[in-house]
């Protein structure tokens, strides 16, 4: 009950957040885009970490198509991976969630891959609404910043999770073979 209670909570918040960036600033600005993805962000991680649903859907499974993420690379996930360590992005994560080399830490970031893709993925539907609005009401051209930003923000970071589960899960796999070979000797 307490869960739910917070999880409405949190909506509410982003709800009344976001009224109020709609007030205090133009829709079509770029500045609303920025400010309206990362709020929308902040809330989103509350809210996936709250939830703390196990994330088992067959959705975040590798499909054939998938398969050793050529299809990731064709739409350039090796560049964005680039952008987010020259930004400072992937220090920054990594400094707060290191990567270990034990099957307990390799499960752990499995399952924050799962949870950020859902985050993003989330994210991605809720900008693109505003995005068409934004186009409807005031044209292709002032609607750009929402829809560049919604792909550099969350189009891209779902493609990323996507990269790298599959290779999260063959080390995964490797890092039990190697503990119970461990345990045999």
């Amino acid at each position: 009950m307490k869960k739910a209670a917070i999880l409405v909570l949190i909506v509410i918040v982003t709800i009344a957040v976001t009224c109020a960036l709609i007030k205090f600033l133009k829709i079509e600005s770029f500045a609303f885009a920025w400010a309206l993805n990362f709020m929308l962000m902040g809330s989103a991680l509350l809210f996936t970490e709250t939830l703390k649903s196990p994330l088992t859907s067959s959705y975040f499974n590798e499909k054939a198509w998938e398969r050793r993420g050529k299809i990731y690379e064709s739409f350039g996930v090796n560049f964005f991976r680039k952008l987010l360590v020259w930004t400072g992005w992937e220090k920054l994560i990594r400094k707060a969630n290191p990567i270990e080399r034990n099957t307990k830490a390799l499960m752990h970031l499995h399952y924050q891959t799962k949870q950020s893709e859902l985050g993003h993925l989330i994210l991605l539907i809720i900008v693109f609404g505003f995005n068409v609005f934004v186009a409807l009401k005031f044209g292709m051209l002032k609607s750009l910043s929402l829809l560049i930003l919604n792909i550099l923000f969350h189009l891209y970071p779902i493609l990323l999770q996507r990269y790298n589960r599959p290779r999260i899960e063959r080390a995964i796999n490797v890092s039990k073979r190697r503990a119970r070979g461990t345990l045999v000797s």
